[in-house]
């Protein structure tokens, strides 16, 4: 059995994590690209070449964290247009002893959840996308200055059927003919979506694609939800009233495996917040955005029964005129953490 774990993707995250602080730039370049595309969330944004890559995000992560490890829940790979991509969800785990792009360290256990899609060519990281959900970093901290989350703020769970890393644990994972249902099954929800009137929520028939006790594991801002009234009450009700003429218009590649189905974009959707939704607290401004969105799906029988989703939410709220980090070191500094 193929285990995901031995990936490149985990492998060369496993090395530069258990090597010395002046070994970081030496094992980027024996791993990534010269020229790669580093991309992280804000307030990293995208960084070009393993030292801009080192210097910018794996060096302060692996202060912050010096004990830190990786934990993925899913690993999904494949080939999209001609090369090899990973799509992945997970957590790094460590403890907090140094603070993180301004969140203040706690020095307990960090659950930092990612989610992530890496390209490989001729053995090389030429592109990567992640998204750590700092909104839960801050949460954890006691420092998030925004409001609670609708839905449940919990660790995310792995996929009820505990095979989320593991290729070749059973027959369905290397069906292609399972692969291409799971694939289309996720096209025709997404084509569902995008069928919404602006006004009634029921012009999008999820009970054609989703159990009805189907999960929903969103990110920190927004929250899990459970079963099709908590996905349309705590997320999808908000969302699509506050950006009624969104689209998925971009995606960095669409693989599928089995029962699970990765995509998403860099930016993966568009959208103008013009409805009169208070999304996340906030009033319409009109402003036309950009969303760094990632989704991974499981289908159980013919319909979807989970749905990790990651969304650059500090990215958005940035563009509509919030700046969080710049709300958390007011919030910090006049705590007295720095």
């Amino acid at each position: 059995m193929k285990n995901h774990n031995n990936s490149p993707v985990e492998t060369f995250y496993s090395t530069l994590f258990s090597s010395p602080d002046t070994s970081l730039n030496y094992v980027a370049s024996e791993w990534l690209a010269s020229q790669v595309v580093w991309s992280v969330a804000h307030p990293v944004n995208d960084l070009v070449g393993p030292e801009s890559a080192v210097s910018d995000f794996l060096a302060p992560l692996k202060q912050a964290l010096p004990d830190i490890e990786r934990r993925p829940l899913i690993i999904i790979d494949g080939e999209y247009e001609g090369r090899t991509w990973f799509n992945s969800t997970g957590y790094f785990v460590g403890t907090f002893q140094s603070s993180l792009f301004g969140i203040p360290a706690t020095g307990k256990t960090l659950f930092l959840r990612y989610t992530e899609m890496v390209c490989l060519e001729e053995g090389k990281i030429t592109e990567s996308y992640l998204i750590p959900d700092f909104i839960d970093a801050m949460n954890q901290a006691g420092v998030n200055p925004l409001r609670n989350s609708l839905g449940h703020a919990v660790l995310i769970l792995p996929p009820m059927s505990l095979d989320g890393v593991s290729d070749g644990a059973n027959e369905r994972s290397s069906d292609q003919a399972e692969s291409r249902k799971s694939q289309k099954l996720v096209e025709d929800m997404l084509a569902c979506l995008g069928r919404f009137d602006g006004k009634d929520l029921m012009t999008m028939d999820l009970e054609s694609y989703w159990h009805d006790d189907f999960m929903w594991y969103g990110p920190s801002g927004i929250g899990t939800t459970r079963g099709i009234k908590g996905f349309r009450n705590h997320h999808q009700g908000p969302f699509v009233f506050a950006f009624p003429d969104r689209s998925v218009d971009i995606k960095l590649n669409i693989l599928a495996r089995g029962d699970y189905v990765a995509t998403g974009g860099w930016p993966h959707m568009h959208g103008t917040h013009t409805g009169n939704s208070g999304w996340l607290g906030l009033a319409p401004t009109g402003k036309a955005i950009e969303l760094r969105v990632m989704d991974i799906w499981r289908r159980e029988g013919e319909l979807l029964k989970e749905n990790w989703v990651a969304i650059d939410i500090i990215h958005m709220l940035k563009q509509l005129g919030l700046d969080v980090f710049g709300q958390l070191k007011e919030q910090t500094e006049g705590a007295g953490y720095v």
